[in-house]
């Protein structure tokens, strides 16, 4: 193949434009609290901007509840509310969140910072409060009639009702701590993104304060923007890893206000407070995890008092990953009755067990070589536990159930492929949101009993898929070279062009991402269709170290990042040569965040088959990275010195030969454009070329369209020139 690409059906625009070709479908489902009507968010023009529907189930009727016109836009959030949509990788606009109360027919929608109630889809919207600012993590009674929200730093409630919001909090406004809001390393790393939880009968408020003032500032600088002074600066109190971390208080208000009891999380103050719950009988339930990341005790508050009592300790010999799995099982019958539901990883896969309310175990109700992904719902009444899984290969996830005392484990959905669903709280109906490679999303309602289809939420046909000649990639397996399995993914390109081919790899890598899964996501990689028209063949692997294959797989890398994930990497090159489909002397590798540090890495630890790399957002050094995430994979960089120098893309920067274009934002709060400043100066030391791209005004998820484009022009150009 001359170096000059093919013709390509597919613009370079389409690339950078979202959503993706067959990605504009309904989400955020919920049911009413009757199960009557279905609500979900979706647009009308197959766009980012989302509107707020209905489905009345006995007509099958579809419509607006409301329109986006007085939405959310990038442009009128506040700083805070921008920063916790880049934690949860949102890109949508218009009305982004909705919430039903778990009783009653309390319907809250946030706007721009300001909140929204109705009675039920029929009701009259009206703003609630008149705050001067930013409304920020509002959050529902259970019962409907109240909402508790952080203004300025401290917990409000207010009456559904109409009244004026009470301050519940006092204490940290001014001080540089916060009330009711989550930190840093919980939204970002540990998928917790509240800071206040209502008790079940609206009594109380758990919240947290969060002191980060020991945390020195760290200055991100905006230079891409025209003005001059504080607007064009922000400080973060960023956690590097081996420094200090958030201290964090669990505290219980009444939701009148008035004296706060603080819960007693233990002697040790460098802990990480990982999930909260309110249980049926009033106590207030607690997940806290130690630094190290190895053990991880559920503890039970008595929220008068602030005295807690373990209740069970998880402990890990490779690290603790954390799940929203805990699930009160309050009329179970038999000897469950007033228990609770547990996942753990602790026979290497996570799998459900069954505890009484004194943390004996009762009896473990999955296990084998597959895992659970997530709990969806538990039927306490009807005996019965759904849940989402990999018991049908790692590559697919599917609907199965389980009864509470135990049994056989029964399959509910039925495509091959990725299902995501959604339970009502009558366990009659169930939203199942159903892709495969082969297979744009489809939404459908199902009855649970039987899976019986009853209405189509979605099943357009996007025009683009046949315009721009889009096609799955095959899924394929091979061994490593000591005879581990991985799965991966060929884009073959255009018939016209014969093996073997120039080759590109695409790479995530890391740790809590799989990469090659049986959904349309992988057909919907637009860059990946892109470079395949371009006449280049596009691999992915998931490499060890990924997820959803069990904790041995994953916790192959503990200590050592860079290096067996770069050796798997290569196995599936050599795979690929001996199946006479990739030439071996023009491979390059691509990614983004820990896949740009995987790009850069390859190109240093295995020149011999990497001769080109884009590191988009790389991390180089984990000791420029967050606590949480990085040091349960590689402890500290004060016990693992070694460790963390052997992964650092610097150490190895004098074996690199091959090209490298370096891609990072300049606002990244995440993975400070830091790393690649430090790369760089390493390049330089050794006199190695690199080629540059900066984004001045984007952060880790690039949200501009048109720097999206510029950077997929530039990517392209620079396999063109150089593969």
């Amino acid at each position: 193949m001359a170096n000059k690409p093919i013709e390509s059906k597919i613009p370079v625009e389409a690339v950078a434009h979202r959503p993706r070709p067959g990605t504009s479908l309904p989400g955020a489902f919920a049911f009413s609290p009757d199960g009557k009507v279905v609500t979900f968010l979706d647009s009308a023009d197959g766009s980012l901007t989302r509107q707020l529907y209905k489905l009345d189930l006995a007509t099958r009727q579809r419509s607006v509840v409301l329109d986006a016109g007085a939405g959310d836009t990038e442009k009128n959030l506040s700083a805070a509310e921008k920063l916790r949509r880049e934690r949860q990788r949102m890109m949508t606009v218009g009305v982004t969140r909705y919430f039903w109360s778990r009783n009653g027919n309390t319907l809250l929608i946030p706007l721009h910072g300001d909140l929204y109630v109705s009675d039920g889809l029929s009701g009259k919207l009206r703003k609630l409060v008149d705050d001067k600012g930013p409304a920020l993590a509002p959050q529902l009674s259970r019962d409907g009639k109240h909402v508790a929200y952080v203004y300025d730093n401290e917990v409000y409630a207010v009456d559904v009702a109409g009244g004026k919001p009470r301050q519940l909090t006092r204490g940290a406004r001014g001080t540089g701590k916060t009330h009711g809001l989550a930190e840093y390393i919980a939204q970002e790393e540990m998928d917790r993104y509240a800071g206040f939880w209502w008790s079940r009968d609206a009594s109380w408020i758990a919240f947290t304060e969060v002191d980060e003032t020991h945390i020195p500032d760290y200055r991100i600088v905006h230079q891409g923007e025209d003005a001059v002074g504080r607007s064009a600066q922000e400080d973060h109190r960023y956690p590097f890893a081996g420094a200090a971390n958030a201290r964090i208080k669990l505290g219980v208000v009444s939701s009148h206000g008035g004296a706060v009891t603080w819960m007693d999380l233990g002697d040790d103050p460098d802990i990480y407070l990982a999930r909260v719950r309110w249980m049926p009988d009033g106590s207030l339930w607690a997940q806290v995890e130690n630094r190290a990341q190895s053990q991880l005790d559920l503890i039970r508050f008595d929220p008068r008092t602030g005295k807690g009592t373990r209740v069970l300790r998880e402990t890990s010999d490779v690290w603790i990953n954390l799940n929203n799995d805990l699930h009160a099982l309050p009329k179970a019958s038999g000897d469950a009755a007033g228990g609770f539901l547990w996942a753990s990883e602790r026979d290497g896969f996570k799998h459900l067990y069954v505890y009484d309310k004194a943390g004996k175990l009762l009896r473990q109700l999955t296990k084998g070589d597959w895992l659970v992904d997530s709990v969806v719902a538990v039927d306490d009444k009807g005996g019965m536990v759904y849940f989402t899984a990999t018991k049908d290969g790692p590559t697919e996830s599917h609907l199965y159930s389980v009864p509470l005392a135990g049994g056989d484990i029964h399959r509910l959905t039925k495509e091959p492929g990725f299902h995501k669903v959604t339970i009502d709280r009558q366990f009659v109906h169930f939203i199942d949101t159903w892709s495969s490679t082969d297979h744009p999303p489809r939404v459908v309602v199902r009855k649970l009993a039987d899976g019986a289809a009853v209405a189509t939420l979605h099943d357009k046909v996007d025009p683009r898929i046949a315009e721009y000649g889009l096609e799955p990639p095959e899924l394929v397996t091979l061994e490593s070279r000591d005879g581990t399995v991985l799965h991966g993914a060929v884009y073959k390109p255009p018939a016209e062009v014969k093996p073997p081919y120039r080759t590109i790899v695409s790479v995530y890598g890391g740790p809590d991402v799989q990469y090659v899964r049986n959904s349309w996501r992988m057909t919907a990689d637009m860059r990946a269709q892109y470079l395949r028209s371009l006449g280049y063949l596009v691999f992915k692997l998931d490499n060890r170290g990924s997820a959803r294959r069990g904790l041995k797989f994953e916790g192959a890398i503990k200590h050592d990042m860079g290096n067996i994930e770069v050796r798997d990497q290569v196995d599936g090159v050599n795979w690929l040569v001996s199946e006479g489909l990739t030439d071996a002397k023009h491979v390059a590798i691509y990614g983004w965040s820990y896949g740009g540090y995987m790009a850069a890495m390859a190109l240093a630890r295995a020149p011999r088959t990497f001769k080109v790399a884009v590191a988009g957002a790389p991390v180089t050094s984990w000791d420029g990275y967050d606590t949480h995430y990085t040091e349960r994979y590689m402890g500290t960089p004060q016990n693992n010195a070694e460790g963390y120098r052997q992964s650092s893309v610097m150490t190895h920067v004098g074996t690199m030969e091959g090209k490298l274009l370096l891609v990072h934002g300049l606002i990244d709060e995440n993975v400070h454009f830091r790393h690649t400043a430090r790369l760089i100066n390493a390049l330089i030391k050794a006199r190695k070329d690199y080629t540059l791209l900066l984004f001045p005004n984007e952060r880790h998820s690039p949200r501009s369209e048109k720097d999206r484009v510029y950077m997929e022009e530039r990517i392209r150009d620079f396999f063109v020139d150089n593969l």
